[in-house]
Formats: C-alpha cells, sequence, structure tokens
C-alpha cells in the first residue's frame, strides 16, 4: 500500500525535513515486509491565497484516484499508536493500494474534504504547527511499522 502525504504548504531544508525524510525512509525498508510504502510527500501551495476550498481543490488532485482518504482534524478519532498501525494494517489488507493522509493549511480542511475523508485522526486538542504534525506523523508511519514488525522500537 503506497502511503501519499499530502500537505498544503512547502517545507524547506531544515531539521524538520530532515527528520520526515529520515522516519519515511526507515518506514519504507520496515514497511516493505508488510507490503507498505514507498511513503512520499506530496506538497501543494495556494498562491492565490484562495483560502481552505482552494486548498481543498489543490488536495484533491494531489490524492490519488481510488484511494482511503485520511485526513488530521482536531475533531478526528485520537488513536493509540498501536490501534494506528492496526487500522494501516486492515487499509492494507483489504487492498488498498493507496492511502492519502492529508494536512491541511493554517486554517484546517475545507468541510468539503472532511466530508469527502474516508478517516480523520487528530493528534489531540493542542494546535501543532504544520511542520511538527508532518514530523510527528511520519514518526508514527515508522512506528506503526515497527509495531508490525515486532521491533523493539515501539516499547509498551
Amino acid at each position: 500500500m503506497r502511503v501519499h502525504l499530502c500537505v498544503v504548504g512547502r517545507l524547506r531544508k531544515g531539521p524538520e525535513k530532515n527528520l520526515i525524510d529520515d522516519y519515511l525512509d526507515r518506514f519504507n525498508k520496515t514497511g516493505r515486509a508488510f507490503g507498505l510504502g514507498p511513503a512520499k510527500v506530496i506538497e501543494v501551495e495556494d498562491k492565490k491565497n484562495g483560502g481552505m476550498l482552494n486548498e481543498a481543490n489543490l488536495l484533491r488532485r494531489a490524492i490519488p484516484k481510488g484511494a482511503f482518504v485520511v485526513i488530521m482534524d482536531e475533531r478526528g478519532s485520537v488513536v493509540s499508536s498501536p490501534d494506528f498501525s492496526a487500522k494501516i494494517r486492515t487499509w492494507a489488507d483489504k487492498g488498498t493500494s493507496d492511502l492519502a493522509i492529508v494536512i491541511g493549511g493554517a486554517d484546517g480542511i475545507d468541510p468539503s474534504l472532511r466530508a469527502e475523508s474516508d478517516f480523520s485522526i487528530s493528534f489531540g486538542k493542542m494546535v501543532w504547527p504544520h511542520a511538527l504534525v508532518r514530523v510527528m506523523l511520519a514518526e508514527q508511519l515508522y512506528r506503526g511499522a515497527s509495531i508490525l514488525a515486532k521491533s523493539p522500537y515501539h516499547r509498551i
């Protein structure tokens, strides 16, 4: 199952990008045995400052046709790392070929795109900078694959 992180905004070189690249590389290596990956980041940029609706339209174009769509949203489900890992495994086992995980812009995800999603996840009630959400998501993907691999990375 290919994983597409469809995100609003461009992340320049720096520590956050380095962490994301590292965790996604680890995910690709660890997940391969379970039919997971590759994972990649698809960035869209609203150069016209059209707001959430324009961002949603750009994100729709970035999401592969037929993908299972998960959005990162403060109203979403708060799931544990083992539960997230199990969801990834379930989605892959059901024959999902593409998983798109969407991170919206500063104002969130347009309600129309939210309504079209298959699942939504929250990292809790706190608000996080978008670069850190990307890092945390990439880390959770790797952690999820390492849980499936029964590696010592995730300790209970």
